[in-house]
């Protein structure tokens, strides 16, 4: 049944790569984690996507405890940290710990739509930047569509605008867009006469209508709907940068965003990890404990070194980001396809270990549960999202042999 389980990290990572700045604020994200997210894990995991189930409680703490505040500038509403990336994407670990929900659904808040803003003028930073670092405004980010994801390209954005007088009038859908059902605004990719353009849309203007809800193998708690635009006026002041300049907008925030997923897969890991051992020492079979089969000791130490590699390639990454590298490659393609991968190997470990409990998402007999199947059902989305591990492969590649070995 879950109850907390010695936290291996402790005894196997020594941390020689963080600046004390983000040590201090992981401690504080773990305590937040343990405090506030994983009493309500279960349930948030369980419960059918519905806009009434979104974590309410948990979003408001946040706020409160100025997590939303870690990524950004003093003039943005933030933290001022030297070290942002570092302390936001240690953040995301610690949530993903208890919740890969809650941890996705702070990703998009403050790396997704957040970061998107940062690229935008005073005027964009100080009406929905700086009300984001209290929830007084929610984001979203929105570049995916019903035959768009990977391939971002002009041929592919359908959501088109045109300009007329001193507006943009957007017509479009977008979908599987994160927070979008109890979020205020969001950053858009769309389509001015074949320049991608980025551009703030206040979800209450007029023409805009967002879904119901999707229904998730997995990250229940991370609610995703479609958004829908007929002839939605946007003044000229909402474009993020400038027209023509979007996809280097979306592409730069979702680097970061990657790094964040990589955490995010290093978290359900380590969580599955440390699952497993606590189990290992105490169930029995054949007259031995789990733990005392050298196959699982074996397997445990190759895991244990993986997830010590995946959390240092994700840290690099984002101390590459904290010193101005807007694409840290290969540190951010690798960490999010090596990490989000081991996420899946330990998850279907720790199931194998728990065997039939593993497999329960709660036993009639006592109403038992298990941690383990959650992080099963949780980590496939992290190979797929702010880019698909096929496509961190492909950035590798190119990293490796260049644009003109491409096929």
């Amino acid at each position: 049944m879950s109850k907390p389980v010695q936290r291996m990290q402790d005894t196997l990572y020594h941390d020689l790569i963080l600046p004390d700045e983000s040590i201090e604020i992981r401690a504080k994200a773990r305590e937040f984690s343990d405090r506030v997210v994983a009493p309500r894990a279960y349930e948030i995991g369980t419960t059918d996507e519905r806009r009434e189930s979104f974590a309410w409680d948990v979003f408001r703490a946040l706020a409160a405890e100025d997590f939303f505040k870690i990524p950004y500038p003093e003039n943005c509403g933030g933290l001022n940290l030297k070290y942002p990336c570092c302390a936001t994407v240690v953040t995301v670990e610690e949530l993903a710990y208890a919740s890969n929900s809650i941890a996705a659904v702070y990703d998009v808040h403050c790396i997704l739509a957040g970061h998107a803003l940062e690229y935008g003028s005073d005027y964009i930073k100080e009406n929905y930047l700086k009300p984001m670092t209290t929830a007084e405004k929610i984001g979203c980010f929105a570049t995916t569509e019903p035959l768009a994801s990977s391939d971002l390209g002009p041929n592919s954005v359908q959501t088109k605008a045109v300009i007329r007088d001193d507006k943009l009038i957007i017509n479009g859908q977008k979908r599987f867009i994160t927070n979008s059902c109890i979020a205020d605004f969001v950053t858009a990719l769309v389509n001015v006469d074949g320049r991608l353009t980025m551009v703030v849309i206040d979800l209450e203007r007029e023409g805009c209508r967002v879904g119901e809800p999707d229904c998730k193998m997995g990250n229940k708690g991370q609610l995703t709907s479609d958004i829908y635009f007929t002839d939605v006026e946007v003044p000229m002041t909402n474009i993020i940068g400038e027209i023509g300049k979007g996809l280097h907008v979306a592409l730069g925030t979702l680097t970061y965003g990657r790094v964040g997923i990589a955490a995010t897969g290093v978290g359900m890991a380590q969580a599955a990890f440390d699952e497993s051992i606590a189990y290992m020492k105490e169930r029995s079979a054949f007259g031995k404990k789990i733990g005392q089969f050298q196959y699982w000791q074996f397997r445990m130490a190759e895991r244990a070194i993986e997830i010590e590699n995946a959390r240092n390639l994700y840290l690099k990454a984002a101390l590459r980001m904290d010193q101005g590298i807007e694409f840290p490659e290969p540190e951010a393609a690798g960490a999010k396809f090596y990490a989000t991968q081991l996420a899946g190997d330990m998850a279907r470990d720790a199931v194998q270990i728990f065997g039939g409990y593993g497999f329960m998402r709660e036993l009639a007999h006592d109403k038992s549960h298990y941690k383990v199947e959650q992080i099963f059902r949780d980590f496939k989305i992290a190979e797929i999202y702010e880019g698909t591990n096929e496509i961190q492969k492909m950035i590798l590649s190119r990293t490796i042999f260049g644009r003109g070995m491409e096929t």
